[in-house]
């Protein structure tokens, strides 16, 4: 571990969409470099370099393979940042490195979901815990300004009173992934449930839980969810996926691209609590849409990133190329839009990376570790497993270590 007078010296693996997303909320983190990055192409780990250096986030360098990056004497954390199916091999190279004193990486951090399964969530545990490592889950709504903002007020100014939550509605839609392994349910571990309801049941959790608790003082007891494939498998959209996602064989290997799950959990008094989850790759609106909401005895949190109070109206005498200068995912360059102007920062990457580093710094705890990312995908893994039977899922259930999602079989 690094002293806390100097920098957290980070190396990333993976150098794609996300990775430069969390390069970009660095900006706004202090004591923090940015000193290398491996990923299997050269062309975008050479980019992602060049562009931390223009951010003077460096000296950043490109490695060749993974073993440089974490040979490299000036790498203090592993920024896991690379596609789901990579993550547990990374961990795997990472943890043997550390046990033959190659490496004098003290930390890693990993980008949501942990793993496709709960086996590989557990043995990416293990494999930290036995490296020595500390660890965590990068999970950015949890940091959200508006998120810790509005649990911090509630918490005080009306659970205090009228008693707690009981509960946590959360939702998150677009029109779909970036990249092609997204839509792949063997790479990615499933579909939207998978790719963005572990943001959804780990925020709503967070809200639900009384400040200074930890999370595991609220006990999971079920899980029932219904998921389908509402809008990619109609066939024009089929064939327009198919042409733009270069390898996916949606018709043949479909995934599901809506998903509404329940939990039912326990604090230490009895009280039942219930989180209700949507997800969707089937929406078409300005955006990216995060909502949440926080509802208890006498009050109720309310929360949409695209209630933004800076708009843009284009009138259709006005055309421009594509793009996402406006909102991640956005759909259209006409009309009146919502403007996210500080994206990274709104959806909670700048402040959790501010928190990783300091944690990571002065060797304290994290407020998510990989045993957060543990629970999380037994949360999906629960999900699943209820939409595929048809049945509410009891926890603790025993199966679920084994039991990998139907569209990643």
């Amino acid at each position: 571990m690094t002293t806390a007078s100097g920098p957290l010296r980070i190396g990333f693996v993976g150098s794609g969409f996300i990775a430069h997303f969390h390069l970009r909320s660095m900006v706004g983190v202090r004591n923090v470099e940015i000193r290398g990055v491996w990923s299997p192409t050269e062309a975008h780990r050479d980019a992602l370099a060049e562009a931390a250096n223009a951010r003077d986030l460096g000296p950043c360098r490109a490695h060749a393979d993974l073993d440089a990056l974490l040979a490299a004497d000036d790498i203090d954390a592993i920024w896991i940042l690379s596609p789901n199916d990579t993550r547990l091999d990374v961990m795997r190279r990472i943890a043997a490195a550390k046990d033959a004193g190659r490496t004098a990486v003290t930390a890693v951090a990993c980008e949501k979901p942990l793993a496709r399964t709960l086996a590989e969530a557990w043995e990416m545990l293990r494999l930290a815990a036995g490296a020595g490592l500390a660890t965590g889950y990068l999970e950015n709504q949890v940091f959200a300004n508006a998120v810790t903002r509005g649990k911090e007020i509630i918490w005080r100014r009306a659970a205090a009173i009228a008693g707690r939550p009981y509960l946590a509605r959360a939702a998150e839609e677009h029109s779909g992934p970036h990249e092609p392994w997204f839509w792949q349910g063997r790479r990615q571990g499933g579909g939207v449930l998978s790719d963005m309801m572990c943001h959804s049941v780990e925020v709503a959790r967070y809200l639900l839980t009384e400040p200074g608790a930890p999370r595991d003082s609220l006990t999971l007891k079920t899980a029932s969810a219904t998921t389908r494939t509402l809008k990619w498998s109609r066939p024009a959209y089929t064939r327009q996926l198919e042409a733009s996602m270069r390898g996916v064989d949606f018709a043949n290997h479909p995934v599901e691209d809506f998903a509404r799950g329940t939990l039912t959990l326990e604090d230490a008094e009895g009280n039942e609590l219930v989180i209700e989850a949507t997800t969707s790759w089937a929406f078409v609106g300005a955006g990216l849409r995060i909502t949440l909401e926080l509802l208890g005895p006498e009050y109720a949190l309310e929360y949409s990133t695209l209630g933004s109070p800076l708009r843009l109206f284009i009138s259709r005498a006005v055309q421009g190329g594509q793009g996402e200068d406006l909102v991640e995912k956005q759909n259209a360059e006409q009309g009146l839009m919502p403007i996210l102007e500080d994206e990274e920062g709104i959806y909670g990457y700048t402040a959790e990376n501010r928190h990783f580093v300091e944690a990571f710094r002065h060797g304290r705890r994290p407020e998510l570790t990989f045993e957060d990312g543990v629970a999380v995908v037994e949360m999906l893994m629960g999900l699943y497993k209820s939409a595929e039977t048809g049945r509410i899922v009891a926890f603790p259930d025993p199966d679920l270590e084994s039991y990998v999602p139907l569209p990643a079989r």
